[in-house]
This record gives structure tokens, sequence and C-alpha cells, in this order.
């Protein structure tokens, strides 16, 4: 039976993955000659070629293509195995690695990660931010075990369950918008506003002033909603942001919300890999953030 090097797979997996030997290496911790012999030496055994460049970016060859899928089986099989085993190492029960937005892993997450620590104490909890974009290739590349992200969300491999409602609201100083102010599209497009930057949020913002025939050109974008209601505060202008982050403001925030006219609102979502072995840590964020979306 031939004997495969998981070594060798994971380079190969990565160089397909990256586009470059160098990126790979990168990752690995390891310099680009050992990845290029990595390289030969699983197509010597393999007696095919796996890896062909094309201009400036090395990718599968068609045989290359084909061993992925199945490379990819076995990195995940003995990352099962792995897990299978963790609960018997003294104070270790397992992994989860998350992907989100930035809002949402202040907002939404704390208190469900909470739960799934305190039921697995020894439990290792890893949390990456990023725009929905490229946490869903991080998703689809395996590289992360869930993705808690703003619709829309798409990925051939990906299953996706809404689980959260969130409703999007225009942010002021206290006193500085009256109360029989209608804070629809074209009061906001006459006013300063502070807005995200980028994303599947700030594109549905921006069909919410299509949809009245209005174009908004913002004073300022940012990545940051603690940003964006920091700068609102200073009354730099009036913002829109996912209401979760506004609930638990106090009048010593100095900041008032209110919902626009018509209502905005977006869909949260979960996803996982079709194929994504269901470890018990994941089982429990699963279970988990439907919950959070009923409250």
């Amino acid at each position: 039976m031939m004997d495969l090097d998981l070594r060798q797979l994971r380079s190969f997996m990565d160089v397909a993955d990256l586009g470059s030997f160098s990126a790979a290496a990168d990752k690995a911790g390891l310099t680009q000659p050992a990845i290029s012999l990595h390289i030969r030496l699983l197509e010597k055994q393999l007696g095919v070629r796996l890896i062909e460049r094309v201009g400036r970016r090395a990718q599968p060859t068609a045989a290359g293509r084909d061993f992925l899928i199945h490379a990819r089986r076995i990195a995940e099989e003995v990352a099962h195995a792995i897990d299978t085993v963790a609960p018997h190492r003294s104070g270790v029960t397992g992994r989860l690695r998350i992907g989100t937005g930035a809002t949402a892993c202040i907002y939404l997450l704390p208190s469900v990660l909470g739960k799934i620590r305190q039921a697995m104490p020894g439990i290792e909890i890893v949390v990456q931010t990023g725009n929905a974009h490229d946490i869903l290739r991080l998703l689809e590349a395996n590289t992360i075990d869930a993705a808690v992200v703003a619709l829309p969300a798409s990925g051939r491999s990906l299953d996706i369950s809404d689980i959260h409602l969130d409703e999007l609201v225009a942010v002021f100083p206290q006193g500085s918008v009256s109360d029989t102010t209608v804070l629809n599209a074209e009061t906001l497009s006459a006013r300063s506003l502070l807005l995200y930057e980028g994303g599947n949020t700030r594109r549905l913002v921006d069909q919410w002033f299509s949809a009245s025939g209005r174009t908004v050109q913002p004073a300022m974008e940012l990545g940051s909603v603690e940003a964006i209601k920091k700068l609102a505060g200073a009354g730099l202008g009036l913002a829109i942001v996912p209401r979760m982050a506004m609930e638990h403001e106090g009048a010593a925030s100095g900041l008032e919300w209110r919902s626009l006219e018509p209502p905005l609102e977006r869909r949260i979502a979960l996803a996982m890999r079709r194929d994504k072995h269901m470890t018990a840590p994941l089982r429990a964020l699963a279970a988990a953030l439907p919950d959070v979306g009923k409250r």
C-alpha cells in the first residue's frame, strides 16, 4: 500500500488554494524550496504532474484537481481523528474556529461562546473577523469551521441557515433630531451620513436609498461600528448601524437611535461546509445561535 506523507498533502492543498508556492510557504512557516520539494516528492510517488504554472499562478493540473478532492477528505478525516481523541487529553475538549463580522463578534457571539465554554471548559475557541466575502472564502477552504455573516451569502459547498433578524437604525446625538422628523431616505440624504465601508450591510443601505430614488455620498465610511458610533456622538453625522449595536447603550452614551421609514433589516446566517464533520463544539454553536436570534 502506498504511504502518503501528510505534510506533502498539506503543501499540495495550500499551493492549489493559494495559487503560489511562496504563499503556501508563508502559511506553513516553511521555505519555498521545502514546499517545492514536497510537491515534487508527491508527484514522483503518484507518477503524475499535480501542479502547473499558468502565467505567474500555480494551479492544479487535471490530475491535480481530481487528487485534490481526495486530499481534502484525507485532511478532514485526520482532523476528525484528532478531534475524537481530544476529550481524552487533560483539559482539552476540542476546537472551534469561527469567522464573523466585527459587529456580530462584539454583540451576538459573546453570550453564545460563553455558554459553549461553560459547557466545555477546555475548548479552544478562535474567532477571526473580516468582511463576509473573505470569511466565506476561509470557510470554503476549511480554514475555519463556521461563519456568522450577513446575508446574502452563497457557496457551492456551503449550508447556510438564517439565524437572526437585525434591524438597521439611525443613530444621532441626543436631542439633535426632532421627535416628529420622519427618518426616511429623503430626510437622511440631506444630512451628513456615517456609513459602513463596503460589505453586505452597506449594500443593503445603498439599496434602501436607491428604492426611494436617492443616491448618497457619505461624509465618512468606516469599517468599525464602534468608530461610527463615536463619530456620530461627536456630532460629525447621522449614522446607520445595526440595532444590536445600540440596544444596550444607556443615556450616558449621549446617543439616540430610531427606526428608519420604511424599516431596514438585515439577516444574519450561520454557514458551514456540507461535508463538515459535526464535532461537539460545532453542534453546540449550531444549537445556540438560533436561540440568540429569538431574543
